[in-house]
């Protein structure tokens, strides 16, 4: 497949992913998650792979949603969030949460809304000192989507859960690290040598015992995980027909304070 949204390369066992809307701060489009999708199936079918990096290129790791695609712009007719969720996200996730091999997020700038869950999702996140995570829902009308409702109190506990998603606060990474979200932050300019090592280490690994070790850790919240997405989907459904995501959005794209009235 040719790739338009992504970078994708494979040597050596090492899989590479690297969301490539730089320009748009690696912010998802319909077209990306398409790519995606594909990326995913063709490396769950490869039986040399030992190890996936997932990146962001340019300034930052992955911005969340694209507000100006079609799918989920508040215009006239109020968006299907749920459908948006039940056919990218919730795949995306799981596809990514069941791959055999560890997953490493590679974190070199913000990583918000659905890019903060998405690196959340992976099996390591290893992120630059100057990166931040941010769980920007709230800004715009709407409820942690794409896991985060799941992992965030699983991480952090749910009291740091309700903060961040309550309030939309932008969390340095050496706080994250702190609190437990990420697994290490590192200088900016050792992100790539901490990421490449780490990379390595797992091409040379037991693939197989790592992929079970994943499974036997993830089993108790896997079995959560399709219900979460679902219960997210009907409620992103939901706040997506409300004036408050359609004031959000707006808001956003106007670059101007959000005018909420609670509905």
């Amino acid at each position: 497949m040719a790739y338009q949204n992504l970078l994708v390369s494979f040597a050596e066992g090492i899989a590479r992913i690297t969301l490539n809307r730089p320009d748009r701060l690696n912010s998802f489009t319909a077209a990306m998650h398409a790519e995606m999708r594909q990326a995913l199936a063709d490396l769950h079918r490869r039986a040399d792979l030992r190890v996936l990096i997932l990146a962001g290129a340019g300034r930052g790791f992955c911005a969340g949603q694209d507000l100006q695609d079609r799918a989920v712009l508040a215009g006239a007719e109020a968006p299907d969030l749920g459908a948006s969720i039940e056919k990218n996200y919730a795949p995306l996730i799981l596809a990514l949460r069941a791959l055999p091999a560890p997953v490493i997020a590679k974190v070199n700038g913000v990583a918000a809304g659905a890019g903060a869950n998405l690196a959340l999702a992976c099996d390591l996140v290893i992120a630059a000192r100057s990166a931040s995570f941010i769980q920007a829902f709230c800004k715009i009308g709407l409820i942690p989507d794409t896991g985060g409702t799941l992992f965030l109190p699983q991480l952090v506990g749910t009291a740091r859960a309700m903060g961040l998603a309550l309030l939309g606060e932008k969390l340095g990474a050496p706080q994250a690290e702190q609190w437990g979200l990420i697994w290490k932050c590192v200088d900016d300019e050792k992100l790539d040598e901490e990421v490449d090592a780490l990379a390595r280490h797992f091409a040379a690994a037991p693939t197989k015992a790592l992929a079970r070790t994943k499974e036997a850790i993830q089993a108790a919240s896997n079995r959560a995980l399709a219900d979460q997405l679902a219960l997210e989907a009907n409620i992103q459904r939901e706040l997506g027909r409300g004036e408050d995501y359609r004031e959000g959005v707006a808001a956003f794209m106007a670059k101007r304070a959000p005018r909420f009235r609670g509905d």
